[in-house]
């Protein structure tokens, strides 16, 4: 059986597997030097981690669906409907409140980041047995690595990191549940990684890129959370791992694997370093959506006189979480085929 790629073996491990690795390589061998850096050069970090990687890759899903004009003519009702639902949902989370907005949208933005592996999972397990118990115990690791981390997020001590701000999440101080599920976790990925050998050995087949995922997503998620209680080390592991894999699954696919495919002005993506104008598109435009958030909302980063809209921040808030919070729900959408 050959390795289930979903480009090619060079493209997929550099830029989809390798990152979770990449980053936590770094981590544990420059602790200190990354502590300077957060104290120093938060500027620096937040422009590169949240902009030019967790706000841009959230735009590569244009190149998915609202630049395909084939998809968006397929999916038109979808495409301009749900953009107008997340406005109407966010307005009227937003009208409770800034908490209850963002408390919504963390809970909605993990379940995300989960489905995201998960669906990186079953893309290289799409050539195995699709034998039901070979399909739970796959999702039983996937959701065990991402949900533990999570639930030790909720009923530990406090953390040094958010994911859109402080208290956002529900949480219940309780050692023993932690104990009890520290237990179960550690015995699901104990039995995983014996029953692969097993069937590996039996098969004379190992999943390179699926075994790969599995690893990367259970090591960046428990030294992310678990392990480490540090704000930009959660940043580097949380952003890189999850940005990175989707903007290249979209320009591998969308792009790189459809050469023919009419995009209009991006059809000269293939033709001319396709890879540096991709990313320079969604740079600019994340660029663009921050500097917005800066002079409308935040006023942190950039030194401007501008106007007070606090007073409508009702509206601007949820309308500046627009792409965000469509890609969030799009994407359980744009991914599924038979």
């Amino acid at each position: 059986m050959e390795q289930p790629w979903i480009h090619k073996a060079k493209t997929d491990s550099v830029f989809i597997l390798l990152p979770p690795f990449l980053v936590l390589a770094v981590v544990v061998l420059f602790q200190d030097w990354l502590a300077g850096i957060q104290e120093d050069y938060s500027f620096y970090t937040w422009l590169f981690l949240i902009v030019f990687i967790d706000v841009a890759h959230v735009y590569s899903t244009l190149f998915k669906t609202y630049f395909n004009p084939k998809t968006f003519e397929q999916q038109k009702r979808l495409f301009l409907g749900l953009p107008l639902l997340c406005l109407l949902i966010g307005i009227v989370l937003f009208s409770f409140g800034s908490k209850v907005f963002w408390s919504v949208l963390a809970y909605v933005a993990v379940f995300h980041f989960i489905r995201q592996q998960y669906g990186f999972m079953r893309l290289y397990s799409r050539k195995e047995p699709r034998t039901q118990l070979n399909r739970s115990i796959d999702s039983l690791v996937i959701y065990a690595a991402t949900g533990y981390p999570m639930l030790y997020w909720f009923l530990s001590s406090p953390r040094k990191f958010n994911w859109f701000m402080e208290d956002e999440f529900f949480r219940f101080e309780n050692q023993t549940v932690l104990k009890i599920l520290g237990v179960c976790y550690f015995l699901i990925m104990l039995f995983y990684v014996i029953r692969t050998v097993i069937l590996s050995v039996r098969q004379k087949f190992f999943n390179v890129p699926k075994n790969a995922i599995i690893a990367g997503t259970a090591l960046s998620w428990y030294f992310g959370i678990v392990y480490f209680n540090n704000d930009l080390i959660f940043t580097l592991l949380n952003v890189v791992s999850h940005g990175i894999p989707y903007m290249a699954l979209i320009y591998l696919k969308e792009i790189e694997s459809e050469p023919s495919r009419n995009y209009g002005v991006f059809t000269y993506l293939k033709r001319f370093q396709g890879v540096v104008i991709f990313v320079l598109i969604l740079t600019v435009i994340a660029f663009f959506e921050e500097y917005l958030w800066e002079i409308l909302v935040w006023n942190e980063h950039f030194s401007i006189n501008a106007a007070d809209f606090s007073n409508w921040h009702v509206l601007l808030v949820p309308l500046l979480t627009v792409p965000q919070f469509t890609h969030y729900l799009l994407d359980g959408f744009i991914w599924k085929s038979k």
